[in-house]
Formats: C-alpha cells, structure tokens, sequence
C-alpha cells in the first residue's frame, strides 16, 4: 500500500538535531492529532488531553545500542559498520557505509570477506540477507560472524555510537537516542514515536487513568529501499500486557501503539478477534491492505520518508484517507521529520 508514498518531502523539514539543541524539551516538540474530529495541532506536552481514562497506552522498552563501529576492510579503505540485528545463532545482521554523509551502503563487500574492527574485534561476512525477492540488487546487509571478547553490546558500548545518517548535523551522545522507557539493550535504531515523552509527561497520564503496557521489540537498522519490507524482528509481549490489552478491548477501551514497533509487536501476537496472546519470537508480519490492525486503535508515531513500509502499516492501522490527510497537513505546516522531529498521534 502506497498511500502517501509519492510526497516530496520539502527542503528544510528534516530535522537534523534533538529537540534540546533547538532550545525545546523532549515533551515540546510539535504534535499533530488526526482522528474522527479532524486535524488537531498542539505539543506533545499535551497528549493527555486526546487521550482518556482506561486507554491503554502500549510502549517498547528496547533501548538503542551504539550499533555504529569504524572498520578497516581487507584493502586498508576505511567502513562504517551498522550492527543490525543479533539472530539466534549468535551471528549479526550488518550494514557496510562508506565513511562520512554517505547515502547508501557498501556495494562491493563480498563473502568471506574481513572487517577490522578496534581493539582487535573483527567479523567475517557470510552471506548477503535477507535472501528474499523483494529484495534490492545491491547487497545492503550480510550476516556477520563476529569476534570479540565478551559479549558483542558489550563491545559495541565500549567502542561503538550511535547510528547516524546524512541529514543529522553534529554528533549527539547516546543518551539523546534513548526513550524514558528505554530498559532491554538491543534496537539498532531507536524506537523514536517514544522519544518524545517525559517523566513528567508520564506522571500526567498514569494520573489520568492512563494504563502503560510494555513491550519489547528490538528494532534493525532503517536504511531500506523504498518499497523494501522490514526486516524480521524479535519481540516479546509479556503476559499481564497480553491481559491488559485484551481485557481492556473487550470492555471497549482503546488500545494506542507507541509507535511502529509497537504496533508490529502487538499484531504480532493478535488473533483474528483481537485477543492478544503473550509469547515471544521473531516476526515477519507486514501489515497492509491484506492485513490490518486487529487490535490496535490508535499510534503515536514520527514522520515517515516517502516510500517508507511504516507508511503502509499506517494506514493499516488508521486508514489511508486520514494518513493522507495527516501527511498533507504536516508538510503544509511544516513539521519536522526524522527521529529527532515532530510526532503524529492517528486514532481510527
């Protein structure tokens, strides 16, 4: 599904900074509500406002690794190494950049061959992944076996940073990439519809009536083609937020996704009825016109480049008019894009 795929994303409305270093807090950044009462402008402080008692506001307590490491490849030409996602063997999914603002990967790696990476570390490249047709020509990630001492997070915290791309000006800590429900060490990228929340901003809703559930769904790296499907994802939806969130839609309450992964997760575990069932694993569910929500009524979400997947799980969720619709108010209005820019709250 295609619905907003096609915009042009005007010249300046990408954000290339966190909120703080534009002067604003996490909670100030602008939020666009869109919903049966039309298009809503207001901050993000004042979520609680569109929400109400005995929602269930669903949250990702991934917290962002420094997936980023300087590598030396066997010719002596320097790479950037995105560590995308740990799979069960104990083998990496990874991404080869070009070192400085490049666009796009690597597209010369080959199997078999070695990466230097600091304090000795290496990885061998196996095999290009994921082996799906719907993939591109170009070979964007590899699985990886990786040789470390310890832990691999470990290793990545000591000599990574956090991944960057060409429209972020500066370098930023990690900090500024962790959400305040950031717990489980694992996402490549952070899971962003949730950066904009405060303490504060929490404190508010749970004293509201509010109910926060958590899951966990570790996010892989972000840089696919447009039109490319997301990657397979592990995630875990513990027992009491599987009750929570199917008692709570049988009583008619709403259920509000922080964010794609959220949403993702959820579905995941989601019946044809809606009833949501605990569990973990990895999932490949790609929602879309021959799979909508079943369970979820609600995200809040960032802004979306064109021809991004998240697009389509949008409009799964919302529909394609309102994503539309939101999309066309928040280029009109001049919202900012990215992890680091506005946020969108669509209620179906």
């Amino acid at each position: 599904m295609t619905v907003v795929a096609d915009f042009d994303l005007p010249p300046g409305l990408e954000a290339g900074q966190p909120p703080e270093a534009r002067g604003l807090a996490r909670d100030d950044v602008r939020l666009l509500v869109a919903g049966d009462s039309g298009l809503r402008h207001a901050r993000f402080s004042g979520l609680g406002q569109f929400l109400s008692a005995g929602d269930v506001l669903v949250i990702n307590t991934s917290a962002t690794l420094a997936a980023a490491v300087d590598g030396r490849r066997p010719d002596g030409s320097a790479v950037i190494v995105h560590f995308s996602t740990l799979l069960d063997d104990g083998s990496w999914l990874v991404e080869l950049r070009p070192p400085g603002r490049a666009t796009g990967p690597v597209t010369d790696a080959q199997p078999g061959e070695r990466i230097g990476l600091p304090a000795g570390a290496a990885l061998t490249l196996s095999v290009p992944a994921p082996p799906a047709p719907r993939t591109t020509a170009v070979r964007r990630l590899w699985q990886a076996r990786v040789a470390v001492e310890g832990d691999v997070r470990a290793y990545l915290a000591a000599h990574g940073r956090p991944i960057t791309y060409a429209y972020l000006t500066g370098s930023w800590p990690l900090a500024m990439y962790q959400t305040v429900f950031a717990r489980d060490p694992g996402s490549a990228e952070m899971p962003s519809a949730g950066r904009p929340f405060s303490t504060e901003l929490v404190t508010s809703l749970v004293a509201g009536g509010v109910l926060i559930a958590p899951i966990t769904l570790h996010t892989g790296v972000s840089s696919l083609e447009a039109g490319e499907a997301p990657l397979p994802e592990w995630f875990r939806i513990p027992v009491p937020t599987a009750e929570l969130v199917s008692h709570s839609r049988a009583a008619g309450r709403r259920i509000i996704a922080v964010g794609t992964t959220v949403t993702r997760a959820l579905e995941s575990g989601a019946a044809p009825d809606g009833t949501v069932t605990a569990g973990q694993g990895w999932t490949e569910l790609v929602l879309g016109p021959d799979r909508p929500a079943r369970v979820v009524d609600g995200i809040v979400t960032g802004w979306h480049a064109p021809g991004a997947s998240h697009l389509s799980l949008l409009a799964a969720v919302a529909g394609p008019d309102l994503v539309r619709d939101a999309y066309s108010e928040a280029i009109r209005q001049r919202y900012l894009w990215h992890e680091f820019g506005d946020s969108c709250l669509l209620l179906r």
